[in-house]
This record gives structure tokens, sequence and C-alpha cells, in this order.
């Protein structure tokens, strides 16, 4: 009886709704973004504070809002640590990571809407990375200079302000061995907009 309660009611909302089509009011948008990236835990040993970009393509919608869909293609680089050079046979060790972030991102009510938009936002997602670690030894070591490759699953979670066109978030990026946080601020350009 419940079950013919509830299709009763959902039919009759639905009929009775205004109708609504997926798509009526929708955005594309780019980003790019650059900023500091500092390693921790392990990654911290053998690494040093490091760099990077990124450039983001973002999608919403009217049934979505105020939810964006990214995806998120980043390069960051790290040094060896300055420390690990002095108590090991290392002369150099970078870390170059090439990365695909899809995720969401949550806008919050604006705090400030008067003068400028100003609102929160929080974003996450899953993460895969491809690592190449060059390693190099020094000459008196005996050993053989090489560079490994590494692909790697993790997540990253993110939050801040935005302005829309102007975004500062701090950013945590786990893999496994691999975690940092970076401090990014991103311009959002809108690439096609409909209302």
């Amino acid at each position: 009886m419940k079950k013919i309660v509830f299709l009763a009611l959902l039919i009759n909302t639905l009929s009775f709704a205004q109708s609504f089509k997926l798509g009526e009011a929708r955005g594309l948008f780019f980003s790019v973004g650059v900023g500091p990236k500092a390693p921790i835990g392990d990654f911290s040993a053998t690494n040093d504070l490091g760099m990077g970009f990124d450039f983001t393509v973002s999608y919403t919608d009217n049934q979505f809002l105020p939810v964006f869909f990214d995806l998120k293609f980043a390069f960051q680089t790290f040094p060896g640590s300055t420390k690990m050079y002095k108590t090991s046979d290392y002369a150099s060790f970078t870390t170059n990571e090439f990365s695909l972030f899809p995720g969401v991102k949550f806008y919050f009510p604006p705090v400030i809407s008067d003068e400028v938009l100003l609102m929160p936002v929080v974003a996450v997602g899953p993460s895969l990375g491809f690592f190449s670690n060059t390693n190099v030894f020094k000459t008196t070591s005996g050993k053989t200079n090489f560079d490994e490759t590494l692909t790697k699953f993790g997540f990253h979670v993110g939050g801040g302000f935005s302005m829309f066109f102007l975004e500062g978030m701090l950013n945590y990026y786990f893999f496994p061995d691999n975690q940092s946080i970076s401090f990014d601020l991103r311009i959002q350009i809108p690439i096609f907009a409909k209302i």
C-alpha cells in the first residue's frame, strides 16, 4: 500500500511540475593555475619545494549548479632535497609529475557580494599521476645514473575563495609516497555560456 501511495504522489508531482530540460543554462570554462608545491611526508625527505601549473576545463548546467565538473591537467616539478645530497651518494634528484585530476567543485553562497563577489569553494576528486624520477649519483659513488617512471592513483581535495574569474585554492594531493600541498592562483575564462 505504501508503494502505491508513493507512486501516486510521484506521478502527481511530476505531472504538475514545471518542465525542465537539461542544458537550458550551461557553461564551459577554461582556467590556468600556477603556484608553489610543497612535498610532505616521505616525499619531503627526498624532494624540496617545487613549482607547477595546470590547465582546467570546467562544465556546469542549471541542474547541477552550484556544482562544477572539472578536468585538470597539471605539471609539477620537485628538485631533490639539499639535505639528502649531504648524507647520500646523490648528486642530483628530480621528480617531474604529469597528472590528471577529474573532480567536482562546489561553490558556497557568497560571503561578500557588495563590491566584489567572494565565494568559498571546495573541490574533490580522484587523481592519476605519471612520475618521472631522475637519479644522478656522485662520480665517486660508483653507481649508475638512471631514470624511473611510475604511474600512481590517488585523490585530491582543496578549498579556498573564488571571485569566479580569479580563485585562490589550497590543495592537498595524495599519491602513495608522493603527497604534496599547494597554493594555486587561478584565472578562469568562460569559453561558452548559455543562459
